[in-house]
């Protein structure tokens, strides 16, 4: 079994961080591929950036002050 190494980049874990758990990934060189310690996540660089534009999309107000209601 290969042994668990980061990445070039720290990417989250799109499953985990849909619950709101903010699990780093780890990167298989053997499989170039990045998995999830705790979940059963895996997938190529291309889909964890995908998915992880989708929890972007959620927190993407976060930051903004919302002072109108109407």
């Amino acid at each position: 079994m290969a042994q668990a190494g980061k990445g070039r980049l720290n990417y989250r874990c799109p499953s985990c961080f849909m619950r709101d758990l903010d699990i780093d990934m780890f990167y298989d060189k053997e499989k170039d591929e990045y998995y999830c310690l705790r979940c059963q996540y895996t997938g190529k660089e291309e889909d964890v950036l995908e998915k992880n534009e989708m929890a972007r999309f959620r927190y993407r107000s976060m930051m903004k002050r919302i002072t109108q209601f109407d």
